[in-house]
């Protein structure tokens, strides 16, 4: 059986809009398609009657320095995402959140922007661009537009984006300067393809001995991509030590919602082992930063 009946490649971002549109039937966008092909098969998505490839679109290929910003297109592999210079210097954490992300196989043909548009609370790359403040530009019939990242998502697989009329072309990220800087860890437990119990990132930037601003990503730590602002305001504009430290975890614990998953790990042992991995991901941006 066919798993869908037509299949489109444009070569502009114009012709890839006006291909999801006008599609007699429904589309879906694929570039890497390590998980739509396989739901495709497995039954667990709505039949497609339209793929369209967006590997060929340049602004969602290309992966660089624009106006001041790092830009990476949405169809850009997350693979080659850790392995530009670039984005290592600028966006440390969003490297090492793609180097986890599943096997070497999946990462060469899965992109980011698939890791973002299931608009899972927990994923990688989602919870690193959360932390680097990312926004991300979206295309539709009326041309494109920037909006937050965070906006991006309305609960556990629920886009922000009408699909059926617009694509996710990129992320912008604020180029590093100096004193800032960022980490990305994880918790995980090995279950053929490790699954993750608790991803932190965490961007700072300080000044000598003072966090002068903080952003903290925890996934999953409710319905979308979750950041600890109460955290971050107890941080901000504070020395770093144990006293802060402790008051900051305390406000993150408050505000933060874990669930409890039957095949990754229950509300309460994600509360015991936030402390540790929230530290530690803190503790090598703090350092990196100086």
């Amino acid at each position: 059986m066919n798993l869908w009946k037509e299949y489109k490649r444009p070569t502009s971002l114009e012709e890839a809009v006006q291909a999801l549109i006008t599609a007699s039937g429904p589309a879906m966008p694929i570039a890497g398609g390590t998980d739509l092909l396989l739901d495709l098969k497995q039954g667990r998505h709505p039949p497609v009657h339209t793929l369209i490839d967006l590997a060929f679109v340049p602004e969602m290929t290309a992966l660089g320095l624009s106006g001041g910003e790092l830009y990476i297109g949405a169809a850009v592999p997350v693979n080659r995402v850790t392995l530009v210079p670039l984005v290592g210097e600028h966006a440390q954490a969003l490297v090492e959140a793609c180097n986890l992300i599943a096997g070497p196989q999946v990462r060469n043909t899965a992109t980011l922007g698939g890791n973002v548009a299931h608009a899972l609370p927990a994923a990688d790359g989602t919870i690193a661009l959360t932390a680097l403040d990312a926004q991300a530009e979206i295309a539709s019939v009326s041309g494109t537009r920037r909006i937050s990242f965070t906006s991006l998502f309305l609960g556990p697989g629920k886009s922000g984006i009408n699909k059926s009329e617009e694509l996710i072309v990129g992320f912008y990220i604020p180029l590093i300067k100096p004193g800032q800087a960022s980490c990305f860890k994880r918790i995980m437990r090995p279950q053929g393809v490790a699954l993750p119990i608790l991803n932190c990132a965490v961007w700072l930037e300080r000044e000598k001995d003072i966090i002068k601003d903080i952003h903290v990503a925890v996934g999953p730590g409710g319905p979308t991509p979750f950041r600890a602002t109460e955290a971050e305001n107890a941080l901000r504009s504070q020395s770093f030590n144990d006293d802060s430290f402790a008051i900051a975890l305390e406000e993150l614990l408050a505000q933060v919602q874990f669930r409890t998953s039957a095949r990754r790990a229950s509300a309460d042992y994600r509360k015991h082992i936030i402390d540790g991995l929230f530290r530690e991901t803190f503790e090598t941006a703090w350092n990196r930063a100086e």
